[in-house]
């Protein structure tokens, strides 16, 4: 991340956090001093693994082979320490089972791979040169269901302070709104005198308390909303001895989510709709190395196809991702771990749940983006009483830190009988885990008897993969709001089953029943791990390829969620490779282009997605009647068009206009390469990593989907080639490479930013096309 330090001064105090990122020592071996590499933060070790099909938990990992012990190394140098003051070593992610030296003595560590944690360090350092020893353990199996990555691969931060000080996961605030007038209420979390500061780019309105609690008034506030994000600045001075000690700063947003039964969800009074995406935290090349902007780029495509929520499963993202989520206007449903007594977590759960939902809950609770806190995901024993008192342990616990939002629990679709067993006898999780009865349940009453009972505990019924069993649900419980906390992007299920194959897509059950409050697929955006098979390195069913490149569906998702008017067409195409999805999370093979040289006149099915009244269709000129989106019980245009080269052209119409046009057009050889923009300008400040994508045009500009030429990136100024990415998770092609192969005729590559200003010079090239050339002023 470069250099980032950032400073609060007071009189006669300073508080100061600067990240540590860059001139980090890495080694899997030994720590001695000739097997340390150089490396910058955040690092991502398994990301470079060997590919591995026979490694343990390939399938899980994205078969990077990822065990091991590593072990990072800085030297840091301290000017100056000040008297008064103390030094904390804060780490916003370490994977997993950390531990941190620090001149050679112990200062802690973190088991949790998720979770922040902060050292005070103050005793154990020097002035001059200190040297931070840090150990990373990923041994312990299993590892997670989906590609966790290994190593330092979040943010780092030296915080120096005075002794008397804020704590920032001790602040509360606070917000009541009444007409256009809102009361900010801080917990201040001490009881000296604390002045407050509520500011935006217009105002600014001041209070203060010694008592701890301070009251600031906001009349004609703006509210903060997924259209209209407005944010406040909440400035926090402790005093002491009539002196400022130290300053504090956060973001905060005022709204009001209030959930009516029968009637949904609704923001500062009016109704919305969770148009929602599960994501995972990698991201395709760069692992979990992932730098902010990275995620800003995908979460404002997320936001330009309608999606309005992100659920962060099934763990704390870093902070920043939340950061951007509070400035686009993007909810969150943010959860602290998966399972509780099974996975990975069952070896942290008897010691570490307290510690690791406070820890989500007090970063977390001042944040307008977050509207619902989860508290697991597909437990073991669901609906049974074993794991009813957990879950009631759970929630209860969370309501002593936040009584704000909603607590949920994101259910499975499955559920067993009750084992014969005596579960009060249970000692430990071991045995818990061996009480879970192997005997399913189909009936639906016996099904709808166990929700129920979940339902009892939680707020809102989140429900994973069950919107053929809503109206039954609601029938048994209608004084619950139920979200499909994840869905199936298109098929849906039966009443009778969890899967069967028909084209109703669950988005329509969220539009059908007031009492259900949205849906969040599963997933937004490709990731690593949880493959259902070699050569897949990660799950595929997703709107968004690893690189952000849009798959097909995701346009039908912009037509439900977006009222910009739209219209987009492809076509099934079941010559294309198979990407390895589980078969309930694929949708139907079509591909947005026109070149079918197999074939001659071959009548081809097609899609159509558009929000508009209807559609028209021209094939080389010729008009074609085809249907209205009401038509369709989905909405989405479906028919068959002969193949015949040229160009295919799909017009939206509202209200006798058109509005919005696609054209598909048959391709010629490739015979260039172009990135989407010949020049841009980035700030150094703000940027460390950013993607670029290249695609293969023909010589009148069209792009080529069927090529898959080897292209080579290269670069000139100050920025180097991080890694490259073409979004086909089946490919073995290392990442950590300046080329690769073009997938569906584009490639992309991620560039990573040395922090100079310049001239950057990125181009691609393939043999047989004209290379391809982006010029970046970094300033």
């Amino acid at each position: 991340m470069g250099k980032m330090e950032r400073e609060r001064k007071g009189s006669g105090m300073t508080r100061r956090e600067t990240a540590i990122m860059t001139d980090w020592e890495f080694t899997l071996k030994e720590p001695l001093d000739q097997h340390f590499s150089p490396v910058h933060l955040p690092h991502d070790w398994a990301i470079y693994a060997p590919i591995n099909k026979d490694m343990k938990q390939g399938e899980a990992q994205g078969f990077r082979d990822r065990w091991g012990v590593g072990w990072y190394r800085k030297r840091l140098a301290i000017p100056a320490i000040t008297e008064g003051h103390v030094y904390h070593l804060h780490f916003d992610g370490v994977y997993e089972n950390s531990t941190v030296w620090v001149n050679g003595v112990e200062a802690g560590g973190r088991k949790y791979g998720y979770s922040p944690f902060t050292l005070d360090i103050t005793d154990l350092i020097h002035e001059g040169e200190n040297l931070i020893l840090v150990k990373v353990d990923n041994t312990s199996f299993p590892a997670d269901r989906w590609y966790s990555g290994a190593g330092i691969y979040r943010t780092v931060k030296l915080v120096e302070l005075n002794r008397s000080h804020l704590k920032p996961e001790e602040i509360q605030v606070k917000t009541a709104i009444e007409g256009n007038h809102a009361t900010v209420t801080i917990a201040t979390g001490v009881a000296s005198l604390v002045k407050a500061t509520v500011s935006n780019e217009q105002v600014c309105f001041a209070g203060e308390a010694d008592n701890g609690v301070i009251r600031v008034e906001i009349p004609d506030v703006k509210l903060w909303s997924p259209e209209t994000p407005h944010l406040y600045r909440v400035e926090l001075s402790l005093y002491e001895g009539g002196k400022i000690a130290d300053t504090y700063s956060l973001q905060i947003g005022i709204r009001e989510i209030e959930l009516i039964p029968d009637k949904g969800m609704f923001i500062n009074g009016k109704p919305v709709k969770i148009k929602g995406l599960c994501i995972h935290q990698d991201a395709g090349c760069l692992g979990v190395a992932v730098t902010p902007e990275i995620w800003r780029d995908r979460l404002v495509k997320f936001k330009e196809i309608g999606c309005n929520a992100i659920r962060t499963a099934h763990h704390m993202f870093a902070p920043e991702i939340l950061d951007i989520c509070d400035e686009l206007g993007l909810l969150v449903y943010e959860e602290p771990f998966d399972k509780w007594v099974g996975g990975l977590y069952r070896r942290y759960f008897e010691t570490e749940w307290q510690k690791d939902l406070e820890c989500m809950v007090k970063r977390d609770r001042n944040r307008a983006c977050i509207f619902m806190w989860g508290v697991g995901n597909e437990v073991e024993n669901q609906g049974q009483e074993s794991m009813l008192a957990i879950l009631r342990m759970l929630k209860e616990h969370l309501l002593t830190l936040d009584d704000t939002r909603p607590v949920s629990y994101a259910m499975n679709p499955h559920f067993k009988y009750e084992s014969n067993a005596d579960l009060s006898k249970v000692k430990d999780i071991q045995q818990f885990v061996d009480e879970v009865s192997d005997t399913e349940i189909y009936k639906l009453e016996d099904r709808i008897e166990r929700i129920r009972r979940i339902a009892e505990i939680v707020d809102v019924i989140s429900c994973n993969y069950q919107e053929q069993w809503y109206p039954a649900i609601h029938e048994a419980v209608p004084g619950k709001l139920i979200l499909g906390t994840e869905t199936y992007q298109y098929f849906r299920g039966h009443p009778d089953q969890m899967q069967n194959f028909s084209e109703d897509v669950p988005w329509m059950d969220v539009e059908k029943h007031d009492y259900v409050i949205g849906g969040m697929l599963w997933t937004g955006i490709d990731y690593l791990g949880e493959s259902m098979g070699y050569p897949a390195k990660g799950w595929a069913g997703s709107l968004f390829w690893t690189n952000n490149e849009r798959k097909p569906l995701s346009y039908l998702y912009e037509s439900y969620w977006s009222d910009k008017p739209m219209v987009y067409m492809a076509v099934l195409d079941y010559s294309l490779a198979d990407e390895g999805v589980k078969e309930h999370w694929d949708a139907p093979r079509y591909a947005s282009h026109w070149n079918f040289p197999q074939f001659h006149k071959t009548v081809l099915p097609y899609m159509i997605a558009t929000n508009c009244e209807e559609a028209t269709m021209e094939l080389n000129g010729k008009l074609l009647h085809i249907k209205k989106p009401s038509d369709f019980p989905n909405r989405m245009i479906t028919g068959y068009l002969p193949y015949l080269p040229g160009t295919v052209v799909v017009k939206g119409w509202i209200g006798g206009q058109e509005v919005c046009r696609y054209t598909l057009q048959t391709a010629g050889p490739a015979v260039q390469l172009a990135f989407d923009a010949e020049e841009i300008s980035v700030n150094a400040a703000d940027v460390v990593h950013k993607l670029f994508t290249a695609r293969a045009k023909d010589a009148e500009g069209v792009p080529v989907f069927r090529e898959s030429a080897k292209v080579t990136f290269r670069v000139a100024g100050p920025a180097g080639i991080a890694g490259v990415d073409n979004g086909d998770l089946s490919s073995s092609e290392p990442y950590d490479r300046t080329w690769m192969h073009l997938y569906r005729g584009q490639v992309s590559t991620v560039l990573r930013f040395t922090g100079e200003t310049g001239r950057v010079v990125l181009s691609a090239e393939a043999e047989g096309m004209y290379p391809a050339q982006l010029i970046i002023h970094v300033k």
